[in-house]
């Protein structure tokens, strides 16, 4: 039984870490912590974690308790701190996206993985979805040959979050490009298999955030605590002459809405996943479109669970710890895109291209 902690209890720790968690019979969550107790309360509740130790001190919680796995689940800016007292104290570690808030920061994580030998690995959980999985493969296939140019969505039309310090540059370090656009990116670089980064140039807008009468999802924001950009775009070239571009938004006049999707061109073959996952290619001369079946389908009573990519990725990481494994999303792919990210706010605030 692996002895578990939780630093942070908030909506990713309650939407979508602690209840995969909980489902792997060989893990407890012994430990929480969080600065505000009422938290801590209310997942102990929730999940029914009664036997489970608070903290609001992590470096105290990991003194004390002795612990397997530590769970990362804080703003961006204390993800590096907190993951690398955690390996130092001995634990593998599920940090939440993205790495860090620098390339500073996340450096320093990935030196310390390396140094005392503990597994890292950061909540890319959308490359474990069925349509990525596929793609995935098709690409190592060599289906769509070489991927020179792709696209990374991550537009929302009118969604930007409200609540705890989305909004908020100093503990966030940005907007939706570092929050729904390092999904995209770390998708396109994984499908590529492409982590040689040569140049980016980044554009960043905030020209929706003084609005008031926001037709929101999730209610009205607070144009004065609205610090971070609302829409950000990126033009990345690879040191093999690839080309990614990187769109993102919480708040943009489109209709093209997309989250956590790639576009792929290669020389064989393209994909996209603007209707479900679809191949072009050429076939006797003709242009086709093929579109795999990934339900589950067949007899209604028979189908099994429908995915759930959250599942699959805690059950993947306890799986890395036990066997020795390496995860997924490894600590040296997550760094690139973070490397990425950091350069295409650089280059916005520039004015230019900025060399990787």
């Amino acid at each position: 039984m692996l002895r578990a902690g939780i630093v942070g209890c908030g909506g990713i720790a309650k939407g979508k870490h602690v209840p995969s968690i909980v489902k792997i019979k060989d893990v407890e969550i012994v430990a929480l912590c969080d600065i505000k107790t009422e938290k801590m309360d209310e997942f102990i509740e929730k999940f029914e974690l009664k036997t489970a130790k608070k903290y609001t001190d992590y470096n105290e919680m990991l003194k004390t308790e002795k612990l397997d796995v530590v769970y990362v689940l804080t703003p961006n800016d204390s993800h590096s701190p907190i993951s690398i007292a955690a390996m130092e104290a001995g634990c593998h570690v599920m940090c939440e996206k993205p790495m860090a808030k620098t390339v500073e920061q996340a450096k320093a994580m990935l030196d310390c993985a390396k140094k005392t030998g503990k597994i890292l690995t950061i909540g890319y959980q959308n490359r474990f979805r069925p349509d990525s999985m596929y793609l995935k493969k098709a690409c190592e296939r060599g289906d769509l040959g070489e991927v020179y140019f792709a696209k990374a969505h991550a537009i929302r039309r009118r969604a930007v979050p409200t609540w705890g310090v989305f909004l908020d540059a100093e503990a966030q370090g940005g907007g939706p490009l570092i929050d729904i656009g390092t999904h995209a990116l770390d998708m396109v670089l994984w499908m590529m298999d492409n982590y040689k980064v040569k140049a980016v140039r980044g554009n960043v807008y905030r020209k929706l955030a003084d609005q008031t009468d926001t037709g929101n999802v999730w209610g009205d924001w607070n144009p004065q605590e609205f610090t971070v950009e609302d829409s950000a775009f990126g033009f990345i070239t690879m040191e093999n002459g690839a080309t990614i571009v990187l769109e993102s938004s919480w708040a943009l006049n489109t209709l093209e809405i997309g989250e956590a999707q790639v576009t792929l061109c290669g020389t064989k073959a393209g994909a996209d996943m603007k209707d479900g996952l679809r191949f072009n290619k050429v076939d006797l001369g003709k242009q086709t479109v093929i579109k795999p079946g990934l339900d589950a389908g067949g007899v209604a009573f028979y189908d099994a669970e429908a995915d759930n990519p959250a599942d699959d990725e805690a059950a993947q990481f306890i799986e890395c710890v036990k066997t020795g494994k390496t995860p997924m999303v490894t600590a040296e792919q997550a760094f690139v895109v973070t490397q990425i990210l950091e350069a295409l706010y650089e280059s916005a605030k520039l004015g230019k291209e900025i060399m990787v």
